[in-house]
């Protein structure tokens, strides 16, 4: 790529991009790291920087542009959030001594994957960088966080699984081997995940025979070895944190695919995209970001086993019972950093003089947990304390090196306290005596001369000087004074005394800060060694985090803590409530519903009118069940749970626009997922089925649903539809069950009582819903019309698809006494409230009125 005719350092430059073609290449030239060519013009546009150009007088001058190297972490990850890749170009030896071109190297290559520096909002957000390969008997498939370590294995029989789990994962960059079809490139375009080419590692690697130890599946295996391969190309450095995979299978936990979660509204707002108005944000009191990562694949993984999910309710149930030391144990939580993270950036390298107060901070809190559940009465609280080894070695050696206000730099010096090193010690001496004396030779140099305002001062660029301003130069004695620079307002000089002191001070602050960095490089390594145990114990306090908050949030909002049926698939929630709606709802104004599914009831068919709850209720079930499988407690006024192992919905109309699907494909596709895949185990919702096609076609859909998931499947499943034909489905199919939410109509108006209530619903009452929708009063009537119409030539037999039923032909029909724009009139004066209305207002809707009725005419 290096082009004929430039200079060295481009030669230099052109020779390393070559390596990086698909990546910014962030090329540090002093105090800056430069962009080139495309990337200055690309790299301007987005970062919004001044583009300039280099070499401006030959012919093609080179587009370049620049930010300062202490900002570069803010532009790199503005970049890397826009799946962009960066190559960060160092300097590899100190400009002064280099002979000819400075040495330079790529550092890292920063890419959506591997992105440590998260903005604050993400601090309870994992990035995680996924491998893939594809093999004979189906896909390896690994992934890992690199600030925390943490990775994950897995084998998946087809692309569908790996695409879901990648979803999942919320994943923003792939390490793909293996053939991808149109089709999958098209996916993985959509959902904006980078597709990277795996890298081949010379030679053996520590870190990947460590994080492979474990792994017995030859697909993941694979997968994760590149996965690593990956990693420690790209960050060239030792990833110590690295920790060892662990091999899962989906079956493992209740399975929910991607679009279940975001049906149900687990992690973000369906409509918003943001945490607010989802189970995470309900539950979510964490005291810790590492608990509130933590909670999240919990929510995202529920467990299948009683037994665990038992030993997290003793847990809840110990902390809910026992205020005090709930709340002691809060306070000491608060007091936690992120100890994942912080591990990661000791190993990384990156780790400063502050984080590692963090550390040692976080460490200093954990004796008070300890003690605060050592204290109580409970064994298992007692029990989980002792698990804990509280690593109060590592905080002593922290807060005995570190001063207590380092700065953010750890390559300025001020970080080590007096007393850590002889050496040190001697440097500072040397330097608290050199500024003594210079502070004496200021105030001597002040008498001997006669000028009071003779000032001693410093720069980097001439060392230190005696600065006399212009009306006193000519008291200088210029026998000893010898002038170094001129200001307008001043003249700056040296004495042979001063520059023999500035020799020794400056020596000694060099040797210094080299030193203190040394010793903090040191300390660093030291900590380093504790790594496995950091996270061993970051695991633990994590949970317990996450076990607390439970307590608090079951406290705060009334839940009770759940039963599991083992041997028997039965339902018996009592007054149970949707735990999000409620939250948003005024206080006491949510009204419960019972969900009772005994042996012989596996469907329940819902009907009703739209808005009246029927969603809503459904929801309410599939959370509590989640609620109930992570451990949590649930609401309602008691909860008896079988073990779900797969959770399936159908709610919602919208178009997958990742798979371009429309409406009725993705509501025929989820219904299959459902069909082909749903156990007796299972828990299916599906919501208004066939809406999406021709109401013959559609009605005979959904029939043909419920009979399959009644006859073949099992599974407990609520079906709310209006098609109110299926109702009679409960006389064929015995283990059905028709229930429909209250609606009553009261003065032509419809109110929804919210209620479940016995048997199906007796009208839709769809009109109704479109006149709160503040359709015009002529549409309601001619929809009214219409209804009426379509009920008389429907009544009796449904009628095949041939035989549509006529909307338009006109009926014989006397000539009403008014006309409707008379009759729109007539009604708006009825609905009016004169009471809260100016005489003026009034005025102007009598002169409306009459302007339509002129109108009319």
């Amino acid at each position: 790529m290096a082009k004929k005719d430039t200079t060295p350092m481009m030669k230099q430059y052109y020779e390393i991009k070559e390596q990086y073609p698909d990546a910014f290449l962030f090329y540090r030239v002093g105090d800056f790291y430069e962009l080139f060519e495309d990337d200055a013009v690309k790299g301007a546009q987005i970062l919004e920087l001044t583009l300039t150009h280099r070499s401006n007088k030959t012919k093609n001058p080179i587009p370049m542009a620049g930010v300062p190297h202490l900002a570069v972490d803010t532009y790199v990850n503005t970049l890397v959030e826009k799946g962009y890749k960066v190559a960060l170009c160092e300097q590899l030896e100190d400009p002064k001594k280099a002979k000819g071109m400075v040495k330079r190297g790529i550092i890292q290559l920063i890419t959506p994957g591997t992105m440590m520096h998260e903005r604050p909002d993400q601090a309870k957000d994992s990035n995680y960088l996924t491998s893939v390969i594809s093999t004979n008997s189906g896909f390896g498939l690994a992934y890992s966080d690199l600030s925390t370590g943490e990775t994950f294995s897995t084998h998946l029989t087809d692309f569908e699984g790996v695409a879901n789990e990648l979803l999942s994962l919320q994943t923003r960059e792939v390490v793909y081997n293996g053939h991808l079809t149109e089709a999958n490139k098209d996916f993985l375009k959509k959902a904006n995940i980078t597709v990277s080419e795996p890298v081949k590692v010379e030679g053996e690697h520590a870190e990947i025979s460590y994080v492979t130890q474990n792994l017995t599946d030859d697909a993941e295996i694979k997968a994760t070895k590149q996965l690593v391969a990956y990693l420690l190309s790209t960050q060239k450095r030792s990833l110590a944190h690295l920790q060892v995979a662990q091999s899962y299978e989906p079956t493992q936990y209740l399975q929910m695919s991607h679009t279940v979660q975001t049906n149900l509204e687990l992690i973000k707002s369906a409509k918003t995209s943001k945490k607010m108005g989802s189970l995470f944000w309900l539950l979510d009191k964490t005291s810790t970001a590492m608990g509130g990562r933590l909670l999240k694949s919990w929510i995202e993984r529920p467990l299948l086993s009683v037994t665990e999910i038992t030993r997290r309710q003793e847990m809840v149930q110990a902390l809910l019972d026992d205020y005090f030391t709930r709340e002691k144990v809060i306070d000491s939580l608060k007091g936690v950093y992120d100890l994942e993270r912080l591990t990661g950036r000791i190993a990384f390298g990156s780790v400063n003089a502050r984080e590692m107060l963090q550390l040692a901070h976080s460490l200093g809190a954990i004796p008070d947990i300890l003690n605060s559940l050592l204290e109580t009465n409970n064994p298992h609280l007692q029990n989980f304390a002792k698990q804990i080894d509280p690593l109060k070695g590592i905080h002593d050696l922290i807060v005995n090196t570190i001063v207590d206000n380092p700065p953010l730099l750890t390559t300025e010096g001020g970080l080590i306290r007096e007393g850590v090193s002889d050496q040190l010690d001697r440097y500072r001496d040397a330097m608290n005596n050199g500024k003594k004396w210079l502070s004496e030779m200021e105030s001597h140099e002040r008498e001997v001369t006669g000028i009071n305002n003779l000032k001693v001062g410093y720069n980097k660029v001439f060392g230190y000087y005696i600065e006399v301003t212009n009306s006193n130069k000519d008291k200088v004695p210029t026998d000893r004074y010898t002038r170094k620079q001129t200001l307008t307002n001043a003249e700056r000089y040296i004495t042979p005394d001063l520059k023999e002191h500035e020799s020794l001070i400056l020596e000694a602050e060099a040797k210094s800060t080299g030193l203190e960095y040394d010793l903090f490089v040191k300390l660093r390594e030291n900590v380093k060694k504790y790594i496995p145990a950091l996270q061993k114990l970051a695991k633990q306090v994590a949970s317990l985090d996450v076990l607390t908050n439970f307590a608090t949030v079951s406290e705060q909002n009334n839940y009770v803590r759940p039963d599991f049926t083992v041997d028997k698939q039965e339902i018996n929630v009592v007054n149970g409530r949707h735990p999000v709606v409620e939250q948003v709802m005024t206080a006491g104004s949510y009204i419960p519903n019972d969900v009772k599914m005994d042996q012989d009831t596996d469907i329940f068919l819902i009907t009703g009118p739209n808005m009246s709850g029927k969603s809503t209720y459904m929801r309410q079930m599939a959370l509590i069940a989640i609620m109930a499988q992570i451990g949590c407690f649930v609401p309602a006024d008691s909860a008896t749970l079988p073990i779900f192992d797969q959770i399936f919905t159908r709610i919602g109309a919208a178009d997958d626009l990742i798979s371009g699907q429309s409406t009725f494909m993705v509501e025929m596709s989820e219904a299959n997922d459902a069909l082909q895949h749903a156990t007796k185990r299972s828990l299916v919702l599906f919501d208004e089925i066939g809406r999406g096609t021709a109401t013959y076609d559609g009605m005979a859909l959904a029939g043909a649903i419920v009979k399959y998931l009644h006859d073949k499947v099992g599974a407990k499943t609520l079906f709310a539809t209006h098609y109110h034909e299926l109702t009679d489905l409960d006389q064929t199919l015995k283990h059905l069950k028709n229930i429909h939410v209250g609606a009553t109509e009261e003065n032509g108006k419809l109110i929804f009582l919210h209620k479940i209530l016995p048997g199906p619903a007796d009208q839709s009452y769809g009109i109704h819903v479109a006149q709160l929708a503040g359709l015009p009063h002529k549409v309601l009537r001619e929809a009214t019309t219409m209804l009426k119409r379509l009920e008389k030539q429907g009544a009796g037999e449904l009628q095949p698809a041939s035989e549509q039923l006529d909307l338009f032909t006109a009926e014989e029909a006397s000539v009403p006494a008014i006309s409707d724009d008379e009759k729109d009139v007539l009604d708006d004066i009825q609905n009016v409230y004169l009471a809260d209305k100016t005489p003026l207002q009034v005025m102007e809707l009598v002169a409306q009125w009459q302007q339509e009725l002129k109108d009319k005419d």
